[in-house]
């Protein structure tokens, strides 16, 4: 059998990544093709000028192309922004035949799925938590046991169906086809968290130029989901208006001398900048720069902590944080998220990838990488399904049952 191409899009407020990669022998992903561009006509993850963020993707797709070899058809494509909403929901049905059988499955899916959604929205996934059989719960596995009553727990994601249908014509404008759309932090697990971690209880935090998106996972499941819309370009922002600077050369020194914790850095380090109407260099203290990051990242972690809190699960992740994204990149930033937030933190990057790779090796590809690992899911339930036909034996049922049940709908 040939082995699948796959082709994730990560369209974000400061960069648009598109990655194509070979499905080879064991599950492993091999880069063949990678195309970086600045974003262009985005903000806090929504597109705002369709022109130039559609020839934005264009010219990423096009480096893609090239280095890899390939033309791009379809592709996976990454989801943020504020209008990006998530509820919990139960659905109730009774069992057929005394027995659970898929299609007992799919009328509870469809069961939680009727919930009131406005008609200017629409579902991107329908995540399973868990099943329970005649009040028995904690059934990851229903198929095949016995009962009455079925019902399904799940979390029900939802977007904006104009800003969905945004995006999707600035990829189709490249003559490509969304095959999904995945939120940005439910990618970013897929490649930064362990098994154990996800059973234990933890927050990702995606931590990117427009936005923040958060995902926990509790007992193997995603329990809860948000966007925030504030990002790393409000950090570049404060340190324009702070030393009077131009946005350009702000994310210049943020990233050359910027420090999340003010009092890690030397009250007598100093760098030069020219600030707008200056006639010469002024020089600035590198301790007044990390005051002006601190207070503002400070702020990001309060408000994924008052999100963490609002869901109620804060005391249910002994596993603490996973912070990703480019602006998870900041010095003294995991100790920061630790002091707010009281719980452990760590900064995680892609791992485990082969072929063209160099450029990939930060936490600000997350997103990007982990929009492959979705891909490879679906490759993976796609030949499963054409393997094995319509059988219901519950051993490989179970198998498949993990590789679509973050895929749905």
């Amino acid at each position: 059998m040939e082995e699948p191409i796959i082709v994730g899009i990560d369209i974000g407020t400061s960069k648009i990544c598109t990655l194509v990669a070979r499905v080879e022998e064991g599950s492993n992903l091999r880069i063949l093709g990678v195309g970086i561009e600045p974003s262009q006509g985005l903000r806090k993850g929504t597109v705002v000028d369709l022109n130039a963020a559609a020839s934005a993707v264009s010219r990423s797709v096009e480096k893609a192309e090239r280095t890899s070899g390939f033309e791009i058809n379809a592709a996976l494509v990454s989801l943020a922004g504020s209008h990006v909403s998530s509820i919990n929901s139960r659905g109730v049905v009774g069992i057929t035949g005394g027995i659970v059988d898929h299609e007992d499955i799919d009328r509870a899916l469809d069961a939680a799925q009727a919930v009131a959604i406005p008609h200017n929205r629409e579902i991107i996934h329908v995540i399973q938590r868990g099943f329970i059989i005649d009040g028995q719960d904690g059934i990851r596995t229903p198929v095949g046991m016995h009962g009455f009553r079925l019902e399904v727990e799940a979390h029900i994601i939802t977007a904006s169906s104009s800003t969905v249908e945004n995006l999707r014509q600035c990829v189709g404008a490249s003559g490509i086809e969304v095959s999904q759309f995945v939120l940005n932090p439910l990618a970013s697990g897929e490649i930064v968290l362990s098994e154990t971690e996800r059973q234990m209880g933890v927050a990702v935090v995606d931590i990117g130029g427009g936005t923040t998106d958060m995902a926990i996972y509790i007992d193997g499941d995603v329990w809860h989901t948000m966007v925030l819309p504030v990002g790393g370009n409000l950090v570049t922002s404060d340190i324009a208006h702070g030393l009077r600077l131009p946005i350009s050369q702000a994310e210049e020194i943020k990233l050359k001398f910027g420090h999340a914790q003010q009092s890690a850095v030397s009250s007598e380090e100093q760098f030069t900048v020219r600030s707008f109407g200056g006639d010469a260099p002024t020089r600035i203290n590198r301790s007044e720069l990390a005051n002006i990051i601190e207070a503002r990242m400070e702020e990001i972690f309060y408000l994924v902590l008052q999100e963490i809190r609002r869901s109620g699960y804060d005391g249910l992740l002994p596993a603490g944080v996973v912070l990703t994204g480019g602006s998870s990149l900041m010095p003294g930033c995991r100790q920061l998220a630790s002091q707010v937030m009281g719980l452990p933190a760590r900064i995680a990057k892609p791992q485990n990838m082969v072929g063209l790779t160099d450029q990939l090796d930060s936490p600000a590809y997350a997103t990007s990488v982990g929009l492959l690992e979705w891909a490879l899911l679906m490759s993976e339930a796609d030949q499963y399904i054409e393997r094995r036909g319509p059988k219901t034996s519950t051993d490989w049922t179970e198998k498949l049952r993990d590789l679509l049940r973050r895929l749905l709908p």
